[in-house]
């Protein structure tokens, strides 16, 4: 349960908030291209296709991954996982705002900027910034002083990612229940969706002005936005290009199928989070999000998707359990799923 967000709040809390949520330089100076198999079939077919020569489909999209996936900051610096995810071939990093780290309040425009200049350095880009925060304190919520403070946040959230140079800002617009969250009173579905449509509202004169994209994420366990149709109505209701989706794989794969959202948002698109999710297991915790590969995800659908849509913007994976000993191991390895998924390695003849 979550009483006093600023006191109460441990390292698995945020990440468990985060798992809902959420939320430059390329590397080698270049943005890497992307493919996918253009057929997916059954597991015998894929299997039986497994020796095959044929080059995989190439796609104009571009590698990334959240900082979640890195022991930061309890073992490595941001500055070392920016390094890591270079070393492995990530043309972007996503980075989370929250209450005490190098992403925070704490922080402001010469803090962030000093770490924009570091990640052009580096050589990789921000592709967006994300945050558990919309979850302690909803834009939606029945307590004023959390939706109030959630709007403070969603603020600053927008000004440091325009300081960190990116356009993309995750936003979780609203919450029905929050299961996760003993505390939460429920609210009720329309006054959910009007709280959420004002609260975008007066978040939009701010991102426009600093040209920063308030990117809606699909979340299905909040109990709002169930279905793309609902997100397309949401969206399109701002009538501004600055309010756009931040779809996220994963979220929807317990009772959908991604590969069915993504001709309906269509361009609205403006980033992505690959979350792998097994439906082959009944734990529905964090445990049902896996590494890359690891799940039951039609991967080669869903990128033809994107590709039907001309999605050609960033594929971040979002990943809460950082590997305990060998850290790298899980950077290196989710940058070899990407390159094999788009196409980059090939098969062995």
């Amino acid at each position: 349960p979550l009483m006093k967000p600023e006191n109460s709040l441990k390292r698995r809390d945020l990440l468990t908030y985060a798992a809902f949520g959420s939320a430059a330089i390329a590397a080698a100076g270049s943005s890497r291209r992307a493919s996918a198999e253009s057929t997916a079939g059954s597991d015998a077919d894929s299997a039986s296709d497994a020796g095959a020569a044929t080059d995989r489909r190439r796609y104009k999209m571009k590698k990334s991954i959240n900082l979640w996936a890195f022991p930061y900051p309890d073992i490595m610096s941001l500055k070392e996982c920016q390094q890591l995810a270079t070393d492995a071939g990530f043309d972007g990093v996503e980075l989370n705002y929250d209450l005490e780290s190098d992403l925070s309040p704490k922080s402001g425009t010469k803090e962030f900027t000093e770490i924009r200049k570091m990640a052009e350095q580096i050589g990789i880009d921000i592709s967006g910034v994300c945050s558990f925060l919309f979850w302690p304190y909803p834009l939606t919520g029945n307590d004023p002083a959390e939706r109030a403070k959630g709007m403070e946040l969603a603020g600053k959230m927008t000004q440091a990612a325009h300081d960190l140079g990116t356009e993309n800002l995750l936003v979780v617009p609203g919450a029905v229940h929050m299961p996760w969250r003993e505390d939460h009173d429920p609210t009720p579905n329309d006054v959910c969706l009007a709280r959420a449509k004002e609260s975008v509202d007066k978040l939009l004169p701010q991102a426009e002005k600093l040209k920063v994209h308030l990117n809606m994420e699909n979340i299905f366990f909040n109990g709002f936005l169930l279905s793309p149709m609902e997100m397309v109505d949401f969206v399109d209701s701002f009538d501004s290009p600055y309010v756009q989706v931040h779809f996220d794989t994963g979220n929807i794969m317990e009772y959908q199928f991604p590969e069915h959202w993504i001709p309906i948002l269509g361009k609205r698109i403006k980033n992505v989070h690959l979350k792998e999710f097994t439906k082959k297991g009944t734990d529905h915790s964090l445990e049902a999000f896996r590494p890359l590969l690891d799940g039951t995800t039609n991967w080669p659908a869903v990128l033809d998707a994107f590709d039907q849509v001309g999605y050609d913007g960033y594929l971040t994976f979002e990943y809460f359990h950082p590997y305990q000993h060998f850290p790298e191991a899980l950077i290196y390895q989710t940058a070899d799923s990407l390159d094999r998924m788009l196409g980059l390695k090939q098969r062995a003849v």
